[in-house]
């Protein structure tokens, strides 16, 4: 090697493809956990369903709910789930709260389509439901795709109706239809955004009349008929349920090489899964270390299961006086004095559409957990710009632990943008930065990533909670 060879190695920050320097027992590893982030993906389609998953890992991992501990000591571990859509879990460390929290914070809410209050109708031999899609999504990458139905209808007795129609191979899927090209030259003509309306997008659901020539909406009401026989429902409960349609793909490795995860939900729960993973690891740490899995982020965190809700603040509040450390206004010094790494997904370049990325600017595919400094729309409007020190901070743990990373930006300026939970928790005080998988396909029913990176989210979020 020249001595501008050497030269150019010590002082370029080279990008490099993170297997190329695996043997073939940490390729192992990482497939191993790869398998297993795949079953979770495969099983948690909806926030209700990861925060179930996750009640039952933190149960069998030790962790107590927090309403039923008086008093918490050190190498406590505690949990509180907000109204079964959210969760925030805590390993209590050694040092006073006052000290400061180590905080990774994910969501569980995915894009996708949920049922209008009075979806069920019938219009010439059909019955469909209609939806009001929820987050950004491309519409007309939901038609003529395989659609399974998820939820919780509650009826005015209080009692709870779970569903799941469209996982099991016994059941039946259902989908929204798409017009022949044969006859959509008027379609074609029009603006891709265009092209699908929120208002078409009415699920399939059946075609079999009941009744006799005098019944009218026979096929609706053999839909009722079916509900009623099988869940005890009838149409007016509809109106309280939360009800949502998801791909019913299962989750599958990708590639000849299998290096690669295809599947449903992976902004955030590439996320969500490994943060919820490292925190298990996490005994009697210096600093307690937080986990938050959290709502509503996809439309804008709002409402009290999302993170511009108190309901975190309760819950640190409660650790504080559990611990017996509570005074007035140290819950707003404990944050000043907190560290997060907001665990969410990373746009990766793709090859097929690099003109939106700047090259030297971007997240790739198997090159290590993804990390953008700042994120925002155009001149950073509505970004968490992690201060320099901070950055150097997280750079100096992951170099320490020898951790591939990289660090980026969403797309070229100008050309888009986006945001996180980063900005919430920032104007709290505390010190964040978004770190998360870089995914391609983002927010399609089929996201794909990299089990390398996957792996290496996991390795950051424990690293960062110790």
């Amino acid at each position: 090697m020249s001595e501008y060879e050497i030269l150019k190695e010590k002082l370029f920050n080279e990008k490099k493809c993170g297997w190329e320097s695996l043997n073939e027992e940490q390729k192992n590893i990482i497939n191993t956990f790869g398998d297993e982030y795949i079953h979770f993906l495969s099983k948690c389609k909806t926030e209700r369903e990861v925060i179930d998953f996750t009640k039952e890992i933190l149960e069998k991992n030790a962790f107590t709910d927090i309403r039923q501990k008086m008093v918490i000591q050190p190498g406590d571990k505690v949990y509180y789930i907000n109204r079964d859509k959210s969760v925030y879990i805590a390993v209590i460390g050694t040092d006073m709260l006052e000290a400061g929290l180590n905080i990774v914070g994910a969501h569980v809410d995915c894009p996708r389509l949920d049922l209008k209050p009075s979806p069920l109708y019938e219009d010439n031999g059909f019955a469909y439901f209609k939806t009001h899609y929820y987050g950004g999504i491309k519409k007309y990458q939901w038609t003529a795709i395989p659609l399974s139905i998820h939820g919780v209808i509650v009826k005015t007795n209080g009692e709870k109706v779970k569903i799941n129609i469209g996982e099991d191979e016994n059941d039946p899927i259902f989908t929204i239809t798409d017009l022949l090209p044969h006859l959509a030259q008027e379609q074609l003509e029009k603006k891709l955004k265009e092209g699908i309306s929120g208002e078409d997008l009415n699920l399939l659901i059946g075609s079999i009349p009941y009744g006799d020539d005098k019944t009218t909406e026979k096929v609706k009401l053999n839909i009722l008929k079916i509900l009623n026989e099988k869940y005890g429902i009838v149409e007016s409960d509809l109106l309280s349920s939360e009800i949502e349609l998801v791909p019913a793909f299962k989750a599958r490795s990708l590639g000849f090489d299998k290096s690669m995860v295809a599947g449903y939900g992976q902004d955030d729960r590439a996320c969500s899964y490994t943060g919820l993973r490292a925190i298990l690891n996490i005994n009697n740490p210096k600093k307690t270390a937080v986990c938050i899995l959290s709502d509503k982020e996809e439309i804008g965190s709002m409402g009290n299961t999302g993170m511009e809700s108190n309901v975190f603040d309760t819950f640190i509040a409660e650790l504080l006086n559990k611990r017996g450390e509570n005074r007035p206004n140290l819950l707003d010094k404990v944050f000043c004095n907190s560290r997060m790494l907001s665990a969410d997904v990373d746009a990766a370049l793709d090859p097929i559409y690099a003109s939106v990325s700047e090259r030297n600017n971007a997240s790739f595919l198997g090159y290590g957990i993804g990390f953008n400094k700042y994120t925002g729309v155009k001149g950073k409007a509505g970004a968490s710009d992690a201060n320099a020190e901070y950055v150097a901070e997280i750079r100096a743990m992951l170099e320490k632990n020898e951790i591939p990373y990289q660090i980026g930006e969403l797309g070229k300026v100008d050309v888009g943008g986006g945001g996180t939970i980063a900005y919430i928790l920032a104007n709290k005080g505390i010190d964040v930065i978004d770190c998360g998988v870089p995914v391609l396909s983002m927010h399609s029913p089929y996201e794909v990533t990299s089990k390398f990176d996957i792996y290496a989210a996991y390795r950051t979020y424990e690293a960062f909670m110790k």
